[in-house]
């Protein structure tokens, strides 16, 4: 019986730490929105 338990025991160690290993960090890149122009002076209201 307690070997079984030690099996357990071991198998669910193991998964913790696969689990844990395989989250690496992702690099993402956001490309900023492009600045609008500001409205021309067409001396309409003038």
């Amino acid at each position: 019986m307690s070997k079984s338990i030690k099996l357990i025991a071991l198998a669910g160690l193991l998964a913790a730490v696969t689990a844990c290993a395989q989250q690496e960090e992702e690099f993402v890149v956001v490309e900023p929105q492009p600045v609008s122009e500001e409205p021309v002076f067409t001396g309409k209201y003038n």
